[in-house]
């Protein structure tokens, strides 16, 4: 099942939206339940059936999921789990759900997490920064479900969920940006405490609770209670192209005044990724952050921001891993990841 997508590259990869240097993916997550079934983690093994049954026969009545996959939790192995949180289709928790399963449309664009913390985790993912499209795209599918299954819904609270923070709207917007230069100047410290006073917050690579490397930060909104989806994506992408004009404003200046030192860092950095044998998966993404940087600031030769956007996923354990056959040792991950690179940047066949 998962031997298509070790081979292809999701198309929120690709570099082709807005700010797309910067604003690597948009994402919005709307979170819903079957209205008189108890939530996931209190339902009963045969109610989590029924969810799955009434979502996969609803499912396949609409056009989006022509040709889409369903992936089971239990028939998959760790490594194939821990493939799926890297591929950003599941969250961490969904592997350990009592009867899980993620159907994944064509080019990875939509995704439902099955008996997640909620009943269904409906997900588009675009590439830059692209959320009014990426709504319309969700809005379509929850309407089409929603013609179907009996949401839980309260005329007082809005969709009901597992968890109070998700009451209301159910929704979450997010735009993963790689913000490189705000790191290097420490602006980023004044501005992530900032989020929390405009209702956003700053998440790691793979979400909630997850940690932030490689200098990209997952901006998002907390609130989604008392406000209409429109009213809270237009909040986000005003807090979103503020802070890209920051990072903009802060590349300019390494470009003109960061002087041999920057330079110098940008080439090292690139030195080690070219000619490197083993490369940790940390100290991986920190020197592609640098020369992501490096690459659009133009000290180093050119690449282009879909290549970089792919050894972001495809640099991850269980990736490099599922590419070579199965598990393997850290010595051939990291070998195996070097090369990745390496091939990637052109240095290599």
């Amino acid at each position: 099942m998962l031997e298509k997508y070790i081979k292809t590259s999701p198309e929120w990869l690709n570099a082709k939206g807005e700010e797309a240097d910067i604003a690597i993916s948009s994402r919005i997550r709307l979170a819903r339940n079957i209205k008189d079934i108890p939530f996931a983690h209190w339902a009963p093994m045969n109610d989590l059936e029924k969810v799955t049954k009434m979502i996969e026969e609803a499912i396949f009545r609409i056009v989006s999921f022509k040709n889409a996959d369903i992936i089971r939790q239990n028939d998959l192995v760790p490594l194939q789990k821990q493939f799926l949180i890297e591929r950003h289709l599941v969250s961490p928790e969904h592997g350990n759900s009592k009867l899980g399963s993620v159907v994944v449309s064509e080019r990875e664009i939509i995704s439902i997490m099955i008996n997640e913390e909620d009943h269904l985790r409906m997900q588009v993912l675009s590439s830059g920064l692209n959320l009014i499209d990426t709504w319309q795209i969700i809005a379509k599918v929850e309407e089409e479900l929603s013609a179907i299954l009996p949401f839980a819904f309260s005329f007082d609270f809005g969709y009901l969920t597992a968890c109070p923070t998700n009451v209301g709207t159910g929704m979450r917007a997010s735009i993963m940006l790689h913000l490189p230069a705000l790191s290097l100047s420490n602006r980023i410290e004044k501005i992530i405490p900032f989020l929390s006073k405009v209702g956003m917050v700053s998440r790691g690579f793979y979400g909630e609770k997850s940690e932030t490397f490689g200098d990209l930060f997952q901006v998002s909104n907390q609130i989604t209670l008392g406000k209409k989806e429109e009213e809270l994506i237009e909040n986000l992408l005003k807090v979103v192209r503020q802070i890209i004009e920051y990072e903009r404003e802060e590349r300019e200046l390494l470009r003109t005044k960061g002087g041999i030192q920057m330079e110098d860092r940008f080439k090292r950095a690139y030195g080690l990724l070219v000619n490197a044998k083993l490369i940790p998966s940390r100290e991986a993404m920190e020197l592609l952050s640098i020369i992501r940087l490096g690459i659009h600031l133009g000290f180093l030769p050119s690449v282009p921001t879909e290549r970089l956007n792919r050894l972001l996923v495809f640099t991850q354990p269980a990736h490099l891993q599922l590419a070579i056959g199965g598990p393997s040792n850290p010595a051939v991950r990291d070998r195996g990841r070097a090369e990745l690179i390496q091939r990637e940047l052109g240095i290599k066949q």
